[in-house]
């Protein structure tokens, strides 16, 4: 097996979730659900973080209960790390500074990817679960450089989603929440029919991601898509039988 290095706890979970502390059921495909992922995953919660404080509030007060809990991850094996909430882009900067490890809060970070991937003339466009509170300082956290631009709908503020989530609720509604999710979507399209590629902020999105897609046919990302290329970068697919020549990858 030849010499082996240490220096970890915990191994084979690269990956690291800052959690909020909440107790809405989540289904698989949410971020929560360590079903969702199809390699191991580490959690964290950070006691005092609901849905109402970082979405509809401050979520820069909580800044050193995040970081504490990020570093705590850290010292536990992990090699990389992300959030369960797309308003948290605001903590990229701190966050990043303050772990020696990369950090990718938010679904939003994927928007100038997208945005360079589309045809001329054609826009991202983001569903969020607050459009209220997303502001110009989300995206311009993400790296978005021209953040007000962005076309941005979100979800019935009174609605099952919203209210669901945000007032954290211990039931859901599931099949309302769909129906809440493609209407949004619906009139994304309908008031930017030239957008070309939808964003998720929330977390919580994920489930749906394929209904979006079905019925608007346009590409949908969201932080499902951000970590699976994440994880894919902290621990690299090992291809059977090696590579003997690395100019051409023929083996020998």
């Amino acid at each position: 097996m030849g010499v082996e290095t240490g220096g970890k706890t915990v191994y084979g979970a690269s990956l690291g979730i800052l959690m909020l502390e909440t107790r809405f059921p989540r289904i698989s495909g949410d971020i929560g659900n360590a079903l969702t992922w199809p390699f191991p995953v580490q959690y964290r919660i950070v006691r005092g973080a609901s849905p109402d404080q970082v979405v509809r509030k401050d979520p820069m007060a909580l800044l050193p209960d995040f970081i504490a809990a990020a570093r705590d991850l850290v010292a536990s094996g992990c090699d990389g790390l992300t959030t369960n909430c797309g308003f948290l882009a605001l903590m990229q900067a701190e966050l990043s500074a303050a772990v020696p490890v990369p950090v990718a809060t938010s679904s939003l970070l994927q928007i100038p990817m997208v945005q360079r991937m589309l045809p001329e003339g054609r826009q991202v466009g983001v569903l969020t679960i607050s459009a209220n509170t997303l502001t110009e300082a989300h995206f311009r956290a993400a790296g978005v450089e021209e953040a007000g631009s962005v076309p941005v709908v979100g979800t019935d503020p009174d609605g099952e989603f919203s209210k669901g989530i945000l007032d954290d609720q211990d039931s859901l509604d599931f099949t309302a929440c769909a129906r809440e999710l493609e209407a949004a979507a619906d009139r994304l399209l309908t008031e930017r029919p030239d957008i070309g590629a939808i964003v998720l902020e929330c977390t919580n999105m994920v489930p749906y991601a394929a209904d979006i897609r079905r019925r608007t046919g346009r590409p949908v990302f969201s932080i499902y898509t951000l970590i699976s290329q994440f994880q894919a970068g902290l621990a690299p697919r090992r291809f059977a039988g090696g590579v003997d020549d690395p100019r051409t990858g023929i083996v020998t």
